[in-house]
């Protein structure tokens, strides 16, 4: 049975669902495919996981990078579960692209996969922040979708020293086609050339 927990962020309300053991759920307030419609009240709240998350949360926000990490357990098809693992695995700090993960995913299955199916497995991350997928840039090293919202993507790599305000916000270019093509920040990470994360 999975229980509830709030938690209050300098980005607003965030809403924790743990089954006891592991943390399945984190989703801030009007996120997209969040928890709206949850059972969520104070008497389900859970000690454990919740509270051990909380405890991740205030360090995290506090600007400094937490040395553990909450239990997590994912529920989703193998290949979302397989780029949530590999989005656990992106350091504190850094950026990779979508196409990075694709290709680390093809280079360990023999089968192509695209940029564009990562983006929906990183769109529908249940465990957001802890499970960092706002780390996750386009090609050119942009702002693209985030379900939390770009203000919030841009907050939390702000957070972790990421100069975020040099990152290209795609929705407010979309329209141009004529914009300039920017050049990935050093704070990229490839997947591609068997770095050590994953």
């Amino acid at each position: 049975m999975r229980r509830f927990g709030k938690y209050i962020s300098p980005l607003g309300t965030i809403t924790l669902a743990g089954d006891g053991e592991f943390l399945v759920g984190l989703w801030l307030e009007g996120q997209k495919g969040g928890a709206a419609g949850a059972d969520i009240r104070p008497e389900k709240c859970c000690p454990g996981v919740i509270e051990e998350t909380k405890r991740w949360l205030d360090i995290y926000f506090s600007g400094r990078e937490p040395d553990f990490l909450p239990p997590v357990r994912f529920f989703g098809s193998p290949f979302q579960v397989r780029v949530w693992e590999l989005l656990e695995r992106i350091p504190y700090g850094t950026t990779v692209t979508y196409g990075g993960i694709a290709e680390k995913i093809a280079s360990e299955t023999g089968k192509s996969a695209s940029a564009r199916a990562v983006g929906r497995a990183v769109g529908q991350n249940p465990i957001s922040i802890v499970v960092p997928c706002h780390r996750v840039v386009g090609a050119n090293g942009s702002l693209t979708g985030y379900a939390g919202g770009l203000d919030r993507k841009r907050s939390l790599l702000a957070l972790e020293g990421v100069n975020a305000e040099s990152l290209p916000d795609l929705s407010r270019t979309r329209k141009n086609k004529t914009a300039a093509r920017f050049k990935p920040s050093a704070a990229a990470v490839s997947l591609q050339t068997g770095d050590a994360i994953l």
